[in-house]
């Protein structure tokens, strides 16, 4: 008899033959299986010893496929946390970019249903600034023709066109626009217009949720836009963060202060009180030698992100136009786009985050970007669009 057929039966004897000890040898069983598995390599071959003789059996059946509970996705890699844009952008084309296209039509025989954004013009040679107007969500340009406003001036004589990026609120239905002892309200989506007074060289506007904001200089006040009283909010003007639309909240952020001493700060206030909390900004979670020195136009939350545009320190540089992005809760700051020197000073103002997570931002000479700061992605949104932009972005 050959030496396999003599394996054969002793292989088929010893198949009803149960282990002496049958907990330990589950508990081995189960051990090669976890090996096994870990491995991914095939089952071993079982020796017996059956009355001192080495029986080889059979090599046993290879553990079922593990199946995941829930399927899970590749890993992405970390976006790195100082980015920078292509040399040559790419525009894949967005509704935005019709902000350039003529104007077709006025307000007041059109009103839109959303506005998608406000666009004033200005002449990059002369610095004249033209009508503002009014792109709706059917695509169209129309003429802001209900109201006609002056530029904004602080106690000092600088003046300023009246669109501020924050003019147009959250769902694109009305835009404010703050004049010396006023502020003007538009309802685009009837083309009406009412006229708050409010004593002072008033120059910020800017909405959290349905609440209106506005400021001269030195004082925020929030206006009652049933009853047209004012009440004084205790925050600065040009650090106030727009909160996310989506979010209702009692409390304002606010993020800035002076170079080497940038704080996040969370105010609350009623008749009785006032109550604040503050950070001083973290940078340790960026690469030694990055850091923000100054902040400059609006800051705009969304979910516990705050994007502001500023001046950067990156390595060894400084004086870099960028856009920071923080923890609203922590100050920590993760992000930074560094997008260069030798441009327009304060050329890179930050209009409000997207749906998908995207920062909008100016971009000088003449243009829109759209910043992905999860992964670092940048893309053009619209070229030579020379002059001030309000978007309907929280």
């Amino acid at each position: 008899m050959k030496e396999e057929d003599l394996t054969r039966l002793l292989t088929v004897a010893t198949e009803d033959i149960r282990p002496a000890h049958p907990a330990s040898a589950g508990w081995e069983r189960a051990r090669r299986t976890r090996r096994n598995r870990r491995a991914g390599a095939a089952a071993v071959a079982v020796v017996l010893l059956t009355g001192g003789t080495a029986v080889a059996l059979r090599p046993a059946d290879r553990p079922s496929p593990i199946t995941p509970a829930t399927p899970t996705a590749s890993p992405v890699p970390s976006a790195a946390p100082v980015q920078r844009p292509p040399d040559q952008l790419t525009y894949p084309g967005d509704p935005l970019g019709r902000l350039g296209d003529p104007v077709s039509a006025s307000l007041s025989a059109r009103p839109v249903r959303q506005a998608l954004a406000l666009y004033q013009p200005v002449d990059p040679g002369t610095g004249v600034e033209g009508r503002i107007r009014v792109l709706g969500d059917d695509g169209l340009v129309r003429d802001l023709d209900v109201v006609t406003l002056a530029r904004t001036r602080d106690a000092d004589g600088n003046a300023a066109v009246p669109l501020k990026s924050s003019s147009l609120s959250p769902d694109g239905r009305t835009a404010a626009f703050a004049q010396t002892d006023e502020v003007i309200v538009v309802d685009l989506t009837t083309a009406t217009v009412r006229r708050y007074p409010l004593k002072g060289y008033l120059e910020h506007v800017f909405w959290s949720g349905d609440r209106l904001f506005v400021g001269d200089n030195d004082t925020a006040y929030e206006v009652d836009r049933v009853t047209g009283t004012s009440r004084e909010a205790p925050v600065s003007p040009w650090d106030v963060v727009s909160p996310d639309p989506s979010v209702r909240t009692d409390t304002v952020l606010t993020v800035g202060g002076a170079p080497e001493s940038l704080t996040l700060g969370r105010y609350a206030w009623s008749a009785a009180s006032t109550h604040l909390d503050s950070w001083a900004l973290d940078f340790r979670a960026l690469p030694s030698g990055n850091r923000v020195d100054e902040f400059y136009g609006r800051g705009w939350q969304r979910g516990d992100q705050v994007a502001r545009a500023g001046w950067l320190t990156t390595g060894s540089m400084s004086g870099l136009e960028g856009v920071a992005v923080l923890n609203a809760e922590t100050g920590v700051v993760t992000r930074l786009l560094d997008l260069g020197r030798d441009r327009w000073k304060a050329c890179c103002e930050v209009l409000g985050w997207d749906r998908d997570g995207a920062v909008l931002l100016r971009h000088d000479p003449g243009g829109l970007l759209r910043w992905q700061p999860s992964t670092g992605a940048v893309t053009g949104v619209v070229r030579d669009l020379y002059g001030e932009v309000s978007l309907a972005a929280g």
